[in-house]
Parts: C-alpha cells; sequence; structure tokens
C-alpha cells in the first residue's frame, strides 16, 4: 500500500502552530505504512504522552497509554486497517492534548472515503474527529470494506448523486438510514444563466449553491440533530462532496485555504476504478450519466484523478464560491437565505462538532 505521508504534512503543518514551542504539540499527523502498520508523527520540543482509544469523544482517562515521555516525534504500531483508531498526544508538561487519527479510510475497493475532523474551526477549536465523512461512491466495496463502514456507527447517509447514477452503482452499504434527492445528470450538467455551454471544469460549480441546496438542507438538519456520525458522497467524492464539504467547513469557521486544501486531497485519495461498474451503454440508452461515465471508462486518463483546477490554477470549487459571492454577498449569507441557517444553528453546529 502506498504510504499516505507528504501531504499529510503539509496538511497538518498548516493547521497547527508554526512553530514548535516549548508545550506546543505541532504537525500531527497519522500515516498508513501497510495494511497493518500505523505511524503516529509529531513535533513539540516537550516530551509527549501517546494514548490511543476506538472513541473519537474520549478522554485522557479513557484511552490507553501506548508510550509514556515519548521524545522522538514518532510512534509505530500494528493496526489492521479495519480498526478506526484515534490518538490523543498529551505534552507532558504544558498538558495540552491533541487528538490525531487517519484522514482516508483504507478500504479495499472504496474510493476518497475520509473524515474531515482535525481542520480548525471558529475560536481556535478544531473539527472533532469522527463525525462527518465525505467518500466517492460505494458501490464495489468489499464485504470487509461494508463492515469497515458499519462500524463507524453512521446515524444518516445522504447521497448526493443523480438518480441515474444510483441506477448505475447502488450503494453497498445497508444498514444505515439513507437520503437522496432525485435529480437528472443532465439537469446539473446545464450551462448556468447567461451562458450557453460548459467550457471548463469550474462552470459546472456555479450551479451546486442552488442545485445541492435541498440536499445541504437534509445535512445540516442531520448536523444539528446531533444523533451520531454522518456520511454523505457523490460518484467521485470530489465536486459535489467537495462543495457541501466546504459549506460544512465554512459554518463551523475553518480558514478558506484550508478548505481548498482539504478539496485538493481528492486527487491523491481518488480511486476511479472503485467508482462504477463497467458501464454497458446498449443497456442504458438516453442515460446522460451513463455517457459521461463510460466515455470516463474509454480514456485512459479516467483511471487517475485529475487536479481539481483550471488551466491557470484555479481551483473549480472557487467558481462556487464566486457564485455565492455575487448571488448572496457570503457564505453566511448563502447558508441564512438559502439553506436557512440562523445564527443561533450556526452557534449550535460549532458547539457540537469542534471542540
Amino acid at each position: 500500500m502506498m504510504k499516505l505521508s507528504t501531504l499529510f504534512v503539509t496538511v497538518t503543518t498548516v493547521l497547527a502552530s508554526p512553530s514548535a514551542m516549548a508545550g506546543t504539540i505541532a504537525a500531527a499527523h497519522v500515516d498508513r505504512q501497510s495494511a497493518t502498520a500505523l505511524s503516529v508523527e509529531w513535533t513539540d520540543s516537550d516530551p509527549v504522552d501517546v494514548f490511543v482509544t476506538d472513541n473519537p469523544a474520549a478522554t485522557i482517562a479513557q484511552a490507553k497509554l501506548l508510550s509514556g515521555s515519548d521524545k522522538n516525534g514518532h510512534y509505530a504500531l500494528t493496526a489492521a486497517g479495519t480498526e478506526r483508531r484515534y490518538f490523543l498526544l498529551r505534552d507532558v508538561k504544558s498538558k495540552q492534548v491533541v487528538t490525531v487519527a487517519e484522514r482516508l479510510l483504507p478500504l479495499e475497493r472504496g474510493s476518497n472515503f475520509r473524515d474531515i475532523g482535525g481542520y480548525p474551526a471558529a475560536g481556535g477549536k478544531h473539527v472533532r474527529w469522527g463525525l462527518i465523512y465525505r467518500s466517492g461512491a460505494s458501490a464495489m466495496l468489499t464485504d470487509a470494506d461494508v463492515q469497515q463502514v458499519q462500524g463507524l456507527k453512521l446515524s444518516q447517509m445522504v447521497d448526493l448523486r443523480s438518480s441515474e447514477e444510483r441506477v448505475l452503482a447502488p450503494t453497498r452499504i445497508d444498514g444505515v438510514p439513507y437520503m437522496a434527492v432525485g435529480y437528472s445528470m443532465g439537469a446539473m450538467m446545464k450551462p448556468t444563466a447567461g451562458s450557453t455551454e460548459i467550457k471548463n471544469g469550474g462552470t459546472i460549480y456555479r450551479n451546486f449553491p442552488t442545485f445541492l441546496a435541498p440536499q445541504l438542507r437534509i445535512i445540516f438538519g442531520d448536523l444539528l440533530a446531533n444523533k451520531g456520525a454522518i456520511a454523505y458522497n457523490c460518484s467521485a467524492g470530489q465536486d459535489r462532496t467537495g462543495f457541501v464539504t466546504a459549506m460544512i467547513l465554512s459554518a463551523l469557521g475553518t480558514p478558506r485555504d484550508i478548505i481548498l486544501q482539504d478539496y485538493h486531497l481528492s486527487t491523491q485519495y481518488r480511486q476511479p476504478g472503485n467508482e462504477m461498474p463497467k458501464i454497458n451503454l446498449e443497456a442504458h440508452p438516453n442515460d446522460p450519466a451513463a455517457a459521461l461515465f463510460a466515455k470516463f471508462q474509454s480514456d485512459p486518463r479516467g483511471n487517475v484523478a485529475q487536479p481539481l483546477k483550471e488551466a491557470d490554477g484555479t481551483p473549480f470549487l472557487a467558481s462556487a464560491f464566486d457564485e455565492i459571492d455575487k448571488r448572496w454577498g457570503s457564505v453566511d449569507g448563502y447558508l441564512e437565505k438559502e439553506i436557512g441557517l440562523n445564527k443561533v444553528d450556526i452557534a449550535n453546529l460549532r458547539r457540537i462538532y469542534s471542540q
């Protein structure tokens, strides 16, 4: 299995303090070295106690000590991919505690299934781990993968895909409440007002704030209900899922640059071959989703995740933010006027999902 360290370090370094001052744990991250091996990394001038738990809400008293007064900034352990583990790092002197976990679930036939915990939130806090998951399609998961996802104890799954996609590639995850909003892929791909065609990758993102508003209302309603962890997905887990994630993290107070870094992780974490079964176009005539995905499957480039950027380097997601700014003035305005979140709702979301 590929070592997943490089981009973890990039992202988590941004989240942490600029330098490892006394009593400050910085650049904490978890890398999967193989199917059965994990490494926990951090930087601190002080010794650190390393604890482990399978409960993302566990306190130090509820976790198991793995290593006391560790000075080398590294701890390796054996851990099967089916075991979701959370690590609590405690600075011995300052007693500061940082929670960290694998961002990507190491599924055998999954794609881009990851936890959005750990990112900075409003008020100097961080998004809680183990409560909000984003993913690509789950039609090709193995039995072991399904068991691993069921172990997350999801209270809700929201499928962002079109009606056609859900027929082409129905989820294999059962035993979890499931919601979806019916729509056609062809309708979503139509140009926005004032445009006659989809000219670049970001143009379709201008449709997302309106097109995905019903799904966002469901997801934010689930989050405010606070019944447990939730997951949401589209086919690749990058475009529609990327937009929804951007709105959730924005509501929690995550800085825009961090939101964009999370968005671009999809290029590393996608496994396109695991997202859609082989499509027989004869069996799906006049199906816009089948035509689109069959085109991807016939193109060798479709087997590799492509960067989510325009030719000039502008992230596709920037088009959605630009559309929001033009129509609603800001993300806050969009969440209030289009999604129905008031200031009390935002405060409750930050109370529940950050620490």
